[in-house]
This record gives C-alpha cells, sequence and structure tokens, in this order.
C-alpha cells in the first residue's frame, strides 16, 4: 500500500478551479519532486496532503499511523522575540536535548541549540525547519519550496542532505521546488503539474515529454545532461517506474 494517495482530487478557491482529477500515489522510501509553473497548484496539492486543504472532489487515502513531516516554503518569525533554536525546535512539544541535537546533525546545521532564531542565515534557517520536521521521525517529508531565497550552491547543499536523511531515516519525500534541474536530478520520479497531471516518470522521461517542454521549454533536459544516472527501472504507457537510482556527478 502506498503511503498517501489522491484519487480524482480537485480543489476549487473562490470560484476558480486549481486542481482537477488529480491522480497520485507515493511509496516508502521514494524521492518524487512536483514541478509546474507558477499557479499551477502545486502548493494546494501539498496542503491537501497535510490536510490543511480540503477536496472539493475526490479523496485523500493515507496508510495508517502515518507520520509526516513538513517544511514550508517560509516562516515569518518576529524579529523582536527572542528565540533560541532549540526552545523553537521544542514548540509545542519539549523534545530531550540529545533529540533536538540528533535532528540537528541529520538536518547538516550540528551545534545550534543555543543560537537566536533571528540570527540564522537563510541555508541555517531552512535547515532548523527541516530538523523539526524530522522530530517526529516521519514516514514521508514534504518540502514545499525549501530552498526559496537560497543560491544554487546553498540550494544544492540541501537537496544532497535531503537524499541522506532519506537513506538514513527510509522516509520517502516529496517535493515542490522552481530549481528545476537541481532537484529533479536528485529525484526519483517527476510530476508535472498545471492544474492535472501533465506528464510523470522519471526525470529523463518527463523533461523530454511534449508537455513538460511547453511548459518549461528544453532548457532543463540539458541541464540535467550534467548529471550521470545510473538506472534500473521500467516504463509503462504512463511512463512510471518500478525502480531508479542515480549518482550525482556536480
Amino acid at each position: 500500500m502506498s503511503l498517501i494517495s489522491a484519487h480524482g482530487v480537485g480543489v476549487k478557491l473562490g470560484g476558480h478551479q486549481v486542481l482537477s482529477g488529480v491522480d497520485f500515489a507515493i511509496d516508502s522510501g521514494e524521492i518524487v519532486t512536483i514541478v509546474g509553473p507558477n499557479g499551477s497548484g502545486k502548493s494546494t496539492f501539498l496542503r491537501v496532503l497535510i490536510g490543511a486543504q480540503p477536496v472539493t472532489s475526490g479523496r485523500i487515502v493515507q496508510a495508517d499511523g502515518l507520520r509526516i513531516g513538513y517544511v514550508p516554503q517560509k516562516l515569518h518569525i518576529d524579529p523582536t522575540l527572542p528565540m533560541t533554536v532549540g526552545r523553537f525546535l521544542s514548540l509545542p512539544r519539549r523534545h530531550p536535548a540529545a533529540e533536538l541535537a540528533q535532528a540537528l546533525i541529520r538536518a547538516g546545521a550540528p551545534h545550534l541549540e543555543d543560537r537566536q532564531m533571528v540570527d540564522l542565515s537563510g541555508g541555517q534557517f531552512q535547515r532548523v525547519l527541516l530538523a523539526r520536521a524530522l522530530l517526529e521521525r516521519p514516514d514521508l517529508l514534504i518540502l514545499d519550496e525549501a530552498t526559496q531565497g537560497l543560491d544554487q550552491p546553498g540550494s544544492a547543499a540541501f537537496y544532497r542532505q535531503i537524499e541522506e536523511v532519506r537513506r538514513e531515516l527510509g522516509c520517502a519525500v516529496l517535493m515542490v521546488s522552481h530549481e528545476l534541474h537541481v532537484v529533479m536530478a536528485a529525484s526519483d520520479r517527476v510530476i508535472c503539474l498545471n492544474g492535472h497531471v501533465c506528464c510523470q516518470g522519471t526525470p529523463e522521461v518527463v523533461a523530454s515529454a511534449p508537455e513538460y517542454r511547453a511548459l518549461f521549454g528544453t532548457g532543463t533536459q540539458g541541464a540535467l545532461a550534467l548529471y550521470r544516472h545510473d538506472h534500473n527501472h521500467s516504463h509503462d504507457a504512463d511512463c512510471d517506474h518500478a525502480s531508479h537510482r542515480h549518482e550525482e556527478d556536480a
């Protein structure tokens, strides 16, 4: 059984049909990326999956006891509010210091417990958000444009950390990102969303799909050539795959 699945999901907001007939599923250990233009319903779909946005039609099915960790696109903290990283990670429920330290290590941000949240760099802040999501040892980690505002080296380092988290915890990862070639190369499967699922499959399959190229052009297809992929997969007519693994050169 999939960790979570969507069946014919539709969402209407303010009289506007944001999502229509979306089918989706993610299995344990997968890294899946959702790409699409602005206004394509990506963030709305993530909110549907975490239960923050009701559906107008269709349904969401979760595995029993599913634990979801969520890293938002951004989080505003009042700069006048004194709050250490350790205190932030212990809201709303306190965790032992050893658990906080381990979560920060897994997120690639060790020894930040006593730093003030307002003093963190953009990359450190996002890693602390990741650490908070990891505290519950999620079965599914969801990231909504978690590297927004980071430079390209910072984004690439963040996604490498996500791959390490997947290897260590065995959790599935679902990401939305505007950094197409970086995040797609880190993915097992890519779903192109534009109100509905346009196409899906491995990064190479999607980057070559006419529906994807109509939305984004051919630049990402060329960028993907920068990465060496070691495949072990098969495609059906819907360009889904059985399994896929890769190594990244860049």
